[in-house]
Formats: structure tokens, sequence, C-alpha cells
């Protein structure tokens, strides 16, 4: 807490931002009733609010509002490359070796099921 605020100005605060906090929770499960038409839409409109509601706690409950501009930077990188993660985690799924465009053995095995319950038959 930085010297030119008192005490009760940031108990004010903090009482401020928690209701902010219970407002915006109520608001999201709110949302989660609504059906946006599409699924990605949904989940977009969640995690903004969700990501707000992440500000607000960084920077008034973890005083990172009066920090200096090196943590917002480091923050900022941090953002970035998690997000650069994520997509490369998500196109890894995509990424899977094919021979002239045929699916591998392992995603597609026709049979098995019928030879799965046969075996078992036999027991």
């Amino acid at each position: 807490m930085s010297d030119n605020h008192s005490v009760p100005d940031f108990m004010r605060t903090c009482r401020f931002v928690f209701i902010l906090l219970i407002v915006f929770t109520v608001i999201t499960v709110a949302v989660s009733k609504v059906d946006f038409g599409h699924h990605f839409l949904n989940i977009g409109v969640g995690l903004l609010i969700a990501t707000f509601k992440a500000f607000l706690v960084a920077a008034y409950f973890m005083h990172l509002i009066s920090e200096k501009k090196l943590i917002y930077t480091v923050l900022g990188f941090t953002g970035f490359f998690f997000v650069g993660l994520m997509f490369l985690t998500l196109f890894s799924y995509a990424d899977f070796p094919t021979l002239g465009g045929e699916q591998p053995e392992v995603a597609h095995v026709e049979g098995a099921a019928e030879t799965h319950h046969e075996a078992g038959a036999d027991h």
C-alpha cells in the first residue's frame, strides 16, 4: 500500500472491489444461462468476465495497481507466451502423420468393436 492513502480509504476500496467481484460473479452465472448462438462465443463472454475479475483481484488485492512498469512488462510477456503455448497445443491436435491423405491406423480401426466382443465371448 502506498504512503499517500490512508487505511480507511484502502478498506473502502477493498469493499468496493469485493462488491464488484460479487456482482460480476452473479453476472457470470446469469450469462452462463444465455445462448449467444455459438459455443465459442459463450466461452469468450465467460472468459472476458473472468479476465476482468482476475484483473480486479491482481490489481487491488495483490497491490499490483501501483507497481512499476517492469512488472507490467513481465506480466505482458507472460500472457503473450501463455496464449502462444495454448495455440501451439491446439494446433498440435491437427498435426499427425498421414500417408497420402489416409487416416493413420491408430485413429481409424474398422471392426474393432466386433473383434473385442468376439474375444470376450470365448472366455
